[in-house]
């Protein structure tokens, strides 16, 4: 019963009830605990602010899909790259070397959509990425490139030449450092190997043109595609190539290395330290260095192959491999294959076959012109090539394009469906142009004879298409132009260069000719002009044509004017040359033309820019002679201010080195400038006004353009600041001129009686005009010089009426306060010079005919006299003259109250002059 009772209460069950909650367990879990979430920003952060497309995919999610079997999404996932990117630019640097090589692992993909989705992506990622940022990841995409072209696929090798059509656009140096590769990977695409029958050994491997039935193209489409890529290839070699010499007329590409600007030296400002002249290229504080050399491969010594096509022996073997090939190509696309097909479209498509062909070799050609040897490559090219060329490409020579016409009911050719026609299109001559400049470089002045015969065929279609030349383009008259040069220089004597020359010039007198093929005309006769100088040693062997071409230059630059400054400018330059020659025939067309290039409305002179502006004031140091009225459109075109002050100082500095006044001490032109002509030019640039201008001046009256006084008859008319410090400029140039000619005293009597002829009596005269004026007698005076009593009096009347100008001037007018020191100078100094000057001057100040307005300037104008250094001496002179002026001005104001300016003259008058032991005490005279 015990026992019993124990075993209940160790295991005793718990009776439930309906209504009462369940008793909880002992080991029950106690859920009431709250949580809270842990955050770490870092972690989370670059997942949380990765931009999205559309689809919510950022560039990771994007980016491994690329990985993904099925062709569908890699296509979407290249389409959402492409709309990520454009809209989040920035992710392009943050990811970039992700997103080069996923999508350069998909240019062999095996789906066409794919690859033409990742053609589309890496153009939009070319124009978005620089060359430098995408350089380090180039070599990958190389490899990926050269995989696509060396594929099996026929598909993959098609979309390989889509790719490197987007990266030679792109970045072409960066394509053409892996040359001998990418060259290799062309040569597989059109042909294979095979061992070649001469030799029984495998040393040697030949290459022929491969046929592929299973491409979507025919095999001469094919080729032709290739070519083309190839061909572009080369020409971004060249281009990157420095090196390469201008052979002929070819295009210069412009390069920021292949610029030289001059140094303009003005010695003026250099002798003031005000300008730095660097002497050397590569000096200064931020060095220019043009160099060539680039940093490669941490390889001590670059191997063959890394120097690519820069190497004579990589150029020769890639020669070797590409001619014979290129060949085939064309006996496969010559006439005489396709002569018996009629009404296709093969006979424009093996033009362009056979155009490539030739592309690519003239442009093997112009790099085997940057190497050391290049006299012993070109033999090697001769011997090796020559005969072949001759036999094929010349067999056919001129070539045309036959194009396929289908004629409509009514034609007169009713029995044939098709007709053939020649066509004068830009392809066919640029065709043959090309072959033209190919051959000529195989000829030479030693082989001659031996060429005579191509070479017959050749001058004869240069010279035919250039008489017939009118709508050539700049790129076919600049390949024309290379090929006569060539011409020229293979048989230079003048039987067979004139009719070349004469053909030429036929080209240059068409009208409406395109502004680039009237500049590489322009180049090509200054060309020629510039080697026949340096060779012709008697008159009677020059160019007739060409002296006939330097003649036309000068009107030719009359009449283009502003209307094509560039061209103008080359016209100067070629002018220029040949007057720096001493050209006979241009000389004497220059003068004829003289009076319309230095017109001072409309000749050239002032119509072109500054630069052309120098050069042909420059040009009349070589005219042979200066007549009245050259030097008369010349002075108009000094004081007109359509030129610079500066030119105009370098014009009046020519023309004193043309006169008899220049010093020199062997024998000048005779003639050259006349003394009288030289004296007016000087005279007429001095006073700045034409005498119509004097003439129409004298009726302006009142202000703002008249300054005038009561005690003066001359009224000064208010030039421009412009006008003013303009013709300022030029008369310090003038009064240098006049202060170098060795009479001084006859220089000064011819001024005196030019000023007395011309200025004097004239009511009005621009104030420039009496600054300079006075300006030039300051100059020119001396103890010999005797001057006039109307010289003298007109001065004095011009020194009060500037004088008062400048009392009254308002000092905020700031275009006429500039003024101030120049003309306050030039009265000084003349006064100082001229004691009589002085003292009639204080002579007109008869202030009884004057208004009480004017008193206090006449006051202020005898207290500046008496304190200044220079004309104390003069003033005490005329202390009693000083004395009545002051008199005067006392009983106009007796009967008021005494202002300042009263006391204030009252004071200097009597520190100055009262107190100076000459005269009587003139305060107690006034008082």
């Amino acid at each position: 019963m015990t026992k019993k009772r124990k075993h209940q209460e160790d295991f005793q069950k718990v009776k439930l009830k309906v209504g009462k909650k369940k008793p909880k367990l002992e080991n029950a879990t106690d859920t009431t605990f709250k949580t809270k979430a842990i955050q770490i920003p870092e972690q989370l952060k670059e997942d949380g602010v990765l931009p999205t497309q559309n689809r919510k995919l950022n560039i990771k999610d994007l980016l491994s899909q690329m990985h993904h079997y099925s062709p569908g999404i890699k296509h979407n996932a290249l389409l959402g790259l492409k709309d990520l990117l454009s809209q989040y630019p920035f992710v392009i640097d943050a990811h970039l070397s992700n997103i080069i090589s996923e999508v350069a692992a998909v240019f062999t993909d095996k789906d066409s959509g794919v690859r033409g989705a990742a053609v589309h992506l890496l153009q939009f990622l070319a124009s978005k990425i620089r060359a430098e940022q995408i350089a380090p990841f180039f070599p990958l995409v190389s490899a990926h490139l050269s995989s696509a072209m060396t594929h099996i696929s026929e598909g993959i090798q098609e979309d390989s030449l889509k790719v490197l059509d987007v990266l030679l656009e792109a970045y072409p140096a960066l394509l053409t450092d892996r040359s001998i590769i990418l060259l290799k990977n062309f040569v597989e695409l059109i042909s294979h190997q095979q061992l070649s029958k001469r030799l029984k050994s495998r040393e040697k491997l030949s290459w022929m043109l491969s046929v592929n039935p299973n491409r979507r193209v025919t095999s001469q489409q094919w080729r032709l595609n290739v070519l083309t890529r190839l061909k572009k290839f080369l020409q971004a070699v060249v281009d990157g190539s420095s090196e390469i010499e201008d052979e002929g007329l070819q295009e210069q590409k412009d390069s920021p290395h292949s610029v030289r600007n001059p140094i303009c030296i003005s010695w003026k400002v250099h002798a003031n330290n005000q300008q730095h002249i660097q002497l050397f290229e590569n000096g200064g504080l931020q060095p220019k260095i043009n160099s060539s050399f680039r940093l490669r491969s941490l390889v001590s010594v670059m191997d063959s192959a890394e120097k690519g096509l820069s190497s004579a022996e990589n150029l020769k073997g890639f020669i070797e491999i590409i001619i014979p090939l290129l060949i085939e190509c064309w006996i496969e696309a010559s006439p005489a294959q396709s002569a018996h097909i009629l009404g296709n479209l093969l006979e424009s498509e093996s033009q362009q076959l056979m155009q490539q062909v030739l592309s690519i070799i003239h442009l093997l050609w112009k790099l085997t012109k940057r190497h050391d040897e290049t006299y012993k490559m070109e033999l090697w090219l001769r011997m090796n090539y020559l005969v072949d060329f001759k036999h094929y490409f010349m067999r056919h020579f001129p070539y045309s394009l036959q194009e396929t016409v289908k004629h409509k009911k009514k034609d007169s050719c009713k029995g044939n469906k098709y007709c053939m026609t020649s066509s004068n299109s830009v392809d066919h001559l640029l065709l043959n142009l090309t072959l033209c400049d190919i051959m000529v470089s195989l000829a030479s002045t030693a082989t001659l004879q031996m060429d005579s015969g191509w070479l017959d065929m050749i001058r004869k279609f240069v010279t035919d298409t250039l008489q017939d030349g009118s709508k050539l383009n700049s790129k076919q008259v600049n390949r024309l132009l290379g090929v006569t040069w060539r011409l020229m220089q293979i048989q230079q004597n003048k039987v067979a260069t004139e009719p070349l020359i004469k053909a030429v010039y036929t080209l240059y007198q068409q009208r409406n000719l395109l502004f680039p093929v009237r500049t590489l005309l322009l180049k090509f006769f200054s060309r020629v002009y510039q080697k026949e100088d340096l060779r012709t040693q008697r008159i009677r062997s020059r160019s007739k044509v060409l002296s006939r071409w330097l003649a036309g230059l000068p009107q030719q630059l009359a009449l283009l004017g502003l209307k094509n400054p560039e061209l103008s400018n080359q016209l100067i330059d070629i002018i220029h040359s040949a007057a720096s020659r001493s050209n006979k025939e241009l000389l004497q067309s220059l003068q004829a033309t003289a009076a319309r290039l230095y017109d001072p409305l409309e000749g050239a002179l002032v119509l072109l820019p500054a630069e052309a502006q120098r050069r042909l004031v420059q040009l009349v140091y070589f005219l042979p002679c200066l007549p009245a009225s050259l030097l008369a459109c010349l002075s108009r075109c000094c004081i007109m201010g359509r030129m610079s002050s500066d030119l105009a100082a370098t014009l009046i500095g020519i023309l004193h080195m043309r006169s008899s006044f220049a010093g020199w001490k062997c024998q000048v032109q005779d003639n050259s400038v006349n003394d009288v002509d030289y004296f007016s030019f000087l005279f007429s640039t001095l006073i700045g006004f034409s005498r119509k201008e004097l003439t129409d001046l004298q009726g302006i009256r009142g202000k703002p353009h008249i300054s005038q006084t009561q005690l003066s008859p001359v009224r000064l008319y208010l030039t421009d600041l412009d006008q003013f410090l303009h013709h300022w400029a030029v008369t310090e140039m003038i009064c240098h001129s006049l202060s170098t000619i060795p009479s001084q005293s006859q220089c000064f009597d011819i001024l005196q009686t030019g000023i007395c002829k011309y200025l004097v009596g004239l009511v009005v005269i621009p104030d420039s005009t009496a600054g300079s004026v006075l300006c030039a007698i300051n100059k020119l005076l001396d103890q010999a010089c005797i001057l006039s009593e109307n010289l003298h009096r007109f001065l004095a009347s011009c020194c009060y009426s500037l004088l008062y100008f400048l009392l009254t001037l308002d000092k905020e007018d700031a275009e006429h306060v500039q003024k101030r020191d120049m003309l306050w100078g030039s009265c000084i100094s003349a006064l100082a010079l001229l004691p009589r000057l002085l003292r009639l001057m204080l002579q007109s100040l008869q202030v009884s005919r004057i208004c009480q307005e004017e008193l206090p300037v006449v006051a202020q104008l005898l207290r500046l006299l008496m304190q200044h250094g220079q004309l104390r001496s003069h003033m005490i002179t005329n202390e009693f003259l000083v004395q009545q002026i002051i008199k005067d001005i006392m009983t106009l104001k007796s009967g008021e109250v005494q202002e300042q300016w009263l006391t204030d003259l009252h004071y200097c008058f009597n520190i100055y002059l009262a107190s100076h032991p000459q005269g009587p005490g003139p305060m107690n005279a006034v008082y």
